[in-house]
């Protein structure tokens, strides 16, 4: 593993966020509400991405320009690990280590964002749910870090049922945004992803997750001397 390298003194006022396979942008609206300046990064065209938007292979963008940026934010596809590509046996690259170790390369302060099946690929990761920021949705995310520790808000007991997913959200129950869920326009609204798709919403970060790391993250950049 090569060593960390300075990081750099932004003459700017917020510190620069690199956005690994950022899809349509949840991630992103936290850290920029945090107070980041945030660039996305993904092989496919994102045009509803709301901030910069660079096409290009993250690993690869990751390994040639990470140096550019004060932090990194990395979210791996997930089906490799997800559920259903257990029951429909597909393969999948594994993008959680080749993308830690570009990490490593670049040496800035990062976290990589996958689902609860890929604790394992994971080291130490902390785990955030959508109820713990009011939301009507259990969505498990595990964060792993390095540079900085992030303590996760309190997380609720799982009292409300789930709705079937394809259903409308009954009464007295959560949604499951995911498949050909119902209800997008409430999705949105509930995760605050107004621009997004359903598409989007099925895999995206809410925006709340990424807000509470990006605070954490900027005062471990601050005690570093980055700009903020």
């Amino acid at each position: 593993m090569t060593q960390p390298v300075p990081i750099r003194r932004a003459p700017g006022p917020r510190p620069r966020l690199l956005d690994l396979y950022c899809c349509q942008g949840g991630a992103a609206k936290g850290y920029a509400e945090a107070g980041f300046e945030v660039t996305g990064v993904d092989i496919a065209p994102q045009p509803l991405y709301p901030y910069r938007f660079v096409q290009a292979d993250a690993v690869q963008y990751l390994l040639a320009h990470g140096g550019e940026f004060d932090f990194v934010h990395a979210s791996p596809p997930c089906q490799r690990y997800s559920r259903t590509q257990k029951i429909q046996h597909r393969a999948h690259p594994d993008l959680i280590a080749p993308t830690r170790a570009a990490l490593e390369t670049a040496g800035r302060p990062w976290v990589i964002e996958n689902v609860e099946e890929a604790a394992s690929q994971l080291r130490d990761p902390v785990t955030m749910c959508a109820a713990a920021f009011g939301m009507r949705t259990y969505r498990h995310r595990l964060f792993e870090t390095r540079g900085f520790t992030i303590t996760p808000p309190q997380h609720p007991a799982h009292l409300a049922p789930l709705t079937k997913m394809g259903r409308p959200r009954a009464a007295g129950h959560f949604a499951h945004y995911v498949g050909n869920f119902s209800g997008v326009q409430e999705a949105r609204d509930d995760m605050g992803v107004p621009w997004m798709t359903r598409d989007g919403i099925r895999e995206c970060i809410p925006p709340a997750y990424t807000q509470w790391i990006g605070t954490a993250a900027l005062q471990a950049l601050a005690v570093l001397g980055v700009a903020a």
